[in-house]
């Protein structure tokens, strides 16, 4: 079985990287406060370099505050770098507008920490769902577009009951789901994962976890995960990048962070893990 792993491993390091990105750097205006120097400015990212293979998960781990969203955000180019590059498939993102960015962004979806704030009260799940395909493919007609929304549902693991309700009739579990079908109804090559089941209790998260490993086998889709949780990126994770301070203290195959940590920060993240039933570290 360990064999077959790492002749999985060598296959996806061995392909040309689906996204890469170059000594990305971001900082922002720091809030007014007692410790808190007025008008400094706090660097979240800082130098941070990474390349993604297709179908790999490669982890982003760190505590609150390290710079991990900001990071998955400027790689979706949801918010801009002050520095650095970013190229998708070969082409420069960074560079990239109009139908050329619409066109890369299809392929680059989210799924969100939080599946209470998430998804629009005011909406049906059939426009919640549907609404990226309104954007990107506007030929097609409503019949088709709810039978694409119909069918991504149902593999996310909800049905067509689903689609006339609104977020507020699902439970938190259900409504991740629904983001999930959301992300994926462009069938996208990158999926980001900010914190995918940390709002959930830990029996919904584990169903979710093991949705998304069915679902990168089926679709080949191409995980960037966010979390502070070990046990969720032991379970999802090809790689782990380590990060503290806007900075990867520490990057290796999964296996390897998580069972001999090389950096003291590492460590001390593992240290901390509580004993959690199904999510055992290596």
């Amino acid at each position: 079985m360990e064999n077959q792993r790492s002749e999985k491993r060598a296959e996806i390091m061995a392909a040309p990287a689906l996204i890469e990105a170059r000594n990305l750097r971001k900082s922002f205006q720091a809030g007014a406060g007692v410790f808190v120097e007025t008008g400094r400015r706090v660097r979240a990212v800082d130098d941070v370099s990474l390349a993604l293979a297709p179908g790999e998960t490669l982890a982003i781990v760190g505590e609150s505050g390290c710079g991990k969203t900001t990071l998955a955000r400027m790689l979706l180019r949801l918010i801009e770098p002050d520095a650095g590059e970013i190229c998708f498939q070969g082409r420069d993102l960074l560079a990239a507008g109009g139908a050329e960015l619409r066109a890369l962004r299809r392929e680059m979806q989210m799924v969100f920490q939080d599946p209470f704030a998430s998804l629009n009260p005011r909406l049906r799940v059939e426009a919640i769902v549907g609404e990226p395909l309104e954007i990107h493919e506007p030929h097609l007609g409503r019949a088709k577009r709810r039978e694409r929304v119909r069918a991504t549902l149902e593999t996310a693991g909800l049905g067509a009951d689903a689609m006339p309700k609104y977020p507020h009739e699902f439970s938190g579990g259900q409504r991740q789901r629904i983001g999930i079908a959301r992300a994926l109804a462009l069938r996208p090559k990158l999926v980001v994962a900010d914190e995918p089941v940390s709002a959930l209790d830990v029996s919904v998260g584990a169903q979710i976890l093991e949705l998304l490993q069915a679902l990168q086998r089926e679709f080949a889709l191409t995980y960037l995960l966010i979390s502070h949780s070990l046990p969720v990126v032991a379970q999802l994770a090809t790689r782990v990048a380590v990060m503290q301070a806007g900075r990867f203290v520490e990057v290796g195959e999964a296996d390897q962070v998580l069972s001999r940590p090389a950096h003291p920060y590492t460590q001390a993240l593992l240290a901390a893990v509580p004993e959690v039933p199904g999510l055992a570290l290596p």
